[in-house]
């Protein structure tokens, strides 16, 4: 699925030997990935020609005229138009080629942690950041090509940490987990995790039996337990405002298991429980809006259509997290479609030919999900910095 890069500057410098070059910084999803000359690019796209020949994009034009500003602002552009439809291809971004330009850095970390490599891609590193009032934030999902230190210094602004936890949002897949005891104790401290952030909501019998699991450190017992209770193995996102379903309320939205659940508080002061279930949602788009009035912060919005009582109408929802909400949703659209296509085998061989056209058309259909980017004002991405929300990650290991 396509990724939401963007080049937010481009910086003229000068060589040694007296010429100039430009330096253009690359974001990925508001964040900065790292800076490369228009040369780098180049050859990055010749490798990649090689491969993928006529399914490539074209590559904006090289110049060979002295640039104007008005020549700079329309390969920045280009080139960032050209970012954009690259990704499109999963063939080619799952390519070495593609990888290895931004260095991969993600399974190294893994390994050092003691995850074999058939578990390596049910985790994942992300952002986190830690509030005065205890709260967490889940900023951002590292791209398995992003650079996580060369991120940490452009996100200082934020003190953030750099984490990892797991990557899936059926929760019932920790039983893929279970015997490996390394993903064992990631899942056990993440759990935990959530029952302290208040992310997990167990019944008061259900805390306690949670205390007395964890005094007596029957990890297998404690993930087995959680797993029954309300938002184990969602993400929470800030609490941000909704259009729904009216203008201007606030809501605390969990995202996991097929659903964005969503506690709203209208403006009456009255609180309602809405739960979005992700069968019912046909398309989303994330939207740059521009800066807030005061200038500090860059607003995003993310808007969904949904089927409410047999009506399609779009739902708007104004976070910071709209692109990490966005991968949530993509992720669980593909695990669906792995587990319809999975049902699907195992029905083949029982299943009257009469009933396989109706069977695939089913599973097509769930594919017509798609997720859109919409950049309506460029704005300066402002850093952030990451680190763990169990594992502590020293500079050297990355």
């Amino acid at each position: 699925m396509k990724l939401h890069f963007s080049i937010t500057a481009a910086e003229e410098l000068r060589e040694r030997r007296g010429g100039r070059y430009v330096l253009y910084s690359v974001c990925l999803e508001g964040f900065l990935l790292g800076k490369a000359r228009y040369s780098q690019l180049r050859r990055w796209d010749a490798q990649l020609r090689q491969l993928f020949g006529s399914a490539m994009p074209a590559f904006p034009p090289k110049f060979y005229l002295a640039m104007t500003k008005s020549m700079a602002d329309e390969r920045r552009s280009q080139l960032e138009q050209y970012l954009q439809n690259v990704t499109l291809d999963s063939n080619i971004t799952n390519s070495d080629v593609f990888i290895g330009f931004f260095r991969k850095l993600q399974q190294v970390i893994s390994c050092k942690m003691g995850l074999s490599r058939e578990l390596i891609k049910y985790f994942s590193l992300f952002f986190f950041q830690d509030h005065d009032d205890g709260a967490l934030s889940v900023v951002k999902k590292v791209a398995d090509f992003e650079l996580p230190y060369v991120s940490l210094q452009s996100m200082k602004e934020l003190h953030c940490k750099l984490g990892i936890r797991k990557w899936y949002m059926d929760p019932s897949l920790d039983t893929l987990l279970m015997d490996c005891r390394a993903s064992l104790n990631l899942l056990y401290m993440q759990a935990i995790q959530e029952v302290k952030r208040n992310w997990v909501k167990p019944t008061e019998g259900q805390m306690q039996e949670l205390k007395f699991l964890q005094k007596n450190e029957n990890k297998a017992k404690f993930l087995e337990l959680i797993r029954e209770m309300q938002f184990y193995g969602y993400i929470r996102l800030d609490p941000c405002i909704c259009d729904y379903p009216e203008e201007g309320c606030s809501a605390d939205i969990y995202v996991g298991n097929n659903e964005i659940s969503c506690c709203i508080k209208l403006p009456t002061n009255q609180t309602k429980e809405v739960s979005f279930k992700i069968n019912r949602l046909r398309s989303w788009q994330v939207t740059f809006l521009g800066a807030t009035k005061d200038g500090e912060e860059d607003t995003l919005e993310l808007r969904f259509e949904y089927n409410d009582s047999g009506t399609w109408q779009w739902i708007i929802l104004y976070t910071k997290q709209a692109f990490l909400l966005s991968s949530c949703l993509k992720k669980i659209i593909s695990e669906q479609m792995m587990k319809a296509a999975k049902e699907g085998q195992e029905m083949e061989i029982k299943m009257p030919e009469s009933m396989k056209n109706s069977k695939k058309s089913s599973i097509q259909q769930k594919q017509v999900v798609h997720s859109g980017f919409i950049s309506r004002k460029r704005f300066l991405v402002r850093p952030n910095e990451d680190n763990s929300v169990f594992e502590k990650i020293k500079e050297e290991d990355l």
